[in-house]
């Protein structure tokens, strides 16, 4: 598996993370920045791909929702996010943060106090789902019937 870097980690959590949830934790935060838009948020389809078992052959799962949005912090720095759903401003938070990121990088309050708790839900999140999962796992097994003999 390949090794992500912070920026891909923290892009990750922010993708994923609830839009109300991600809301509090900034406004608790109390941070004020101003920026420029860039990229408007704007709302598009992306095409999802799949394979069989992880290896086999490429098919076209479906269509999937994204909105994307682009800011530029006043010293120049460019934040980026795609999100699913149709949310324009968690797209827009989701693109300041990241830009404040690079800025700043990971030994902030900021990532301390949104970053670290909104990646510890998500990891709650994937352990939940993975023990639904497990739970509804079947083991098939053959009986030889001794027919073949």
């Amino acid at each position: 598996m390949a090794i992500q870097t912070a920026r891909q980690r923290w892009m990750s959590i922010l993708a994923h993370s609830d839009p109300d949830v991600m809301q509090q934790h900034w406004q608790q935060l109390g941070l004020r920045y101003s920026y420029q838009v860039l990229r408007t948020p704007e709302t598009g389809l992306a095409r999802v791909q799949g394979r069989m078992g992880g290896t086999g052959k490429r098919f076209v799962l479906g269509d999937v929702t994204l909105t994307r949005a682009v800011v530029r912090l006043d010293d120049g720095t460019c934040g980026y996010s795609y999100v699913t759903g149709r949310n324009k401003p968690h797209a827009e938070l989701c693109a300041l943060v990241d830009a404040l990121l690079q800025k700043q990088g990971t030994d902030t309050p900021l990532y301390q106090q949104l970053i670290v708790p909104l990646a510890a839900t998500r990891a709650e999140q994937l352990q939940q789902r993975a023990q639904e999962i497990a739970s509804s796992k079947v083991d098939f097994f053959t009986l030889v019937r001794g027919d073949n003999e």
